[in-house]
């Protein structure tokens, strides 16, 4: 596929995540020898549809990007994602959000909230097209592509942080991998709970609902305020994955 997409009527050149940069965290590391130099997927960051909405967007410290994940098996494993955490808000004990929307194919976010080292809560919401899905404070995320088409996916962020990669790659991916028979544990974790399987849900206090392109928040970008300032939103974040 080509790299480049067309948005706001301007070529936007992408990051693009190798497999080198996947090694520490995929299953199947007989698979991965000699192949890490290939392509898995393409980050297309800071987005806008016109300079207008770039400076609002900017002026409110907030990021929207487009992520592309073509189908592919690495070896008996799902194609996925890094997986990441995020930094605490300053003067918070929260961690920062962040809300994601599928616009083509099929997503797979598995979520896991870790405390003092121990795995809690590991949730998986499986979302389709024009699905939102909010990633609350405290959880780190891993998407998976379990499609054989290619997924589309954008998401708001604070543009303040950057996201903490380590914790993953030190466990060797996420608590659970998702292969062609189902997911297994990641022997890695002494302890992790079983799956909770959570259905996408709307979330009409954050101005997100199925169905409706999140974009269109930068018309408001004041109901997005829960990415940087969570410890304001923690009664809605209590609701959120709990189905």
């Amino acid at each position: 596929m080509s790299n480049e997409i067309i948005f706001g009527g301007a070529e936007r050149v992408p990051d693009v995540r190798m497999l080198y940069d996947m090694a520490e965290v995929i299953y199947d590391k007989k698979w991965l020898e000699g192949r890490e130099n290939e392509e898995l997927y393409y980050m297309y960051r800071d987005l806008s549809q016109n300079p207008d909405d770039l400076e609002k967007i900017q002026s409110h410290n907030l990021r929207y990007d487009i992520t592309i994940i073509p189908p592919a098996m690495l070896g008996v494993e799902y194609v996925k994602t890094a997986g990441h955490y995020h930094p605490q808000v300053p003067g918070s004990n929260l961690s920062y959000a962040e809300v994601y929307q599928v616009h083509e194919g099929n997503a797979t976010y598995l979520l896991q909230k870790v405390n003092d080292g121990k795995v809690e809560d590991v949730v998986v919401v499986e979302a389709s097209a024009m699905d939102v899905v909010v990633v609350p404070p405290g959880y780190g995320h891993i998407t998976i592509n379990a499609s054989d088409s290619t997924l589309i996916m954008a998401n708001w962020v604070c543009r303040d942080f950057s996201s903490v990669y380590e914790p993953v790659r030190n466990k060797k991916g996420g608590a659970y991998y998702l292969l062609e028979d189902g997911f297994i544990q990641n022997s890695a974790y002494s302890q992790v709970p079983g799956i909770r399987h959570v259905k996408p849900m709307d979330v009409p206090e954050f101005g997100l609902f199925s169905g409706e392109d999140m974009y269109g928040l930068v018309e408001d970008l004041s109901r997005l305020e829960f990415l940087k300032m969570p410890e304001k939103y923690t009664d809605i974040f209590s609701q959120i994955l709990n189905e």
